[in-house]
């Protein structure tokens, strides 16, 4: 779509450029075309095509413009989706050290219950 954008633009810039040479210069190209005076009609014309070529410029810019809104938007939805895979990655690997802290800690506690004095036992 962005290349017919471009062409359609060029095609555009090239009417217009023409109509102009064309206009400014009619004395003495009026006899190449079979025009030998310039009615108002003629220049109605010129506009209406001009018009159209500019509605359609507009149109592809536009539809070009949203194509490309939509792909930033999906990039910036896979861009998040990674960022939450990253994120929970460093978590379980954060996760895994904690467990891992926690169980070297949690050892020397059972040694201690392990040891040569039984705890006191209450009787009634």
């Amino acid at each position: 779509m962005k290349k017919f954008n471009n062409i359609i633009q060029l095609l555009l810039a090239l009417f217009f450029a023409i109509s102009l040479v064309y206009f400014l210069a009619f004395e003495s190209v009026k006899g190449l075309f079979g025009v030998t005076e310039l009615h108002s009609g003629t220049v109605v014309t010129f506009l209406l095509v001009g018009l159209i070529l500019f509605l359609a410029s507009w149109g592809t810019a536009s539809m070009a413009l949203k194509g490309v809104e939509r792909e930033l938007v999906k990039k910036e939805l896979e861009k998040n989706e990674l960022k939450a895979k990253l994120y929970d990655l460093e978590q379980g690997l954060k996760l895994k050290r904690f467990e891992s802290q926690e169980k070297k800690v949690d050892l020397p506690e059972e040694e201690k219950e392990n040891s040569v004095i039984k705890p006191r036992q209450n009787f009634k």
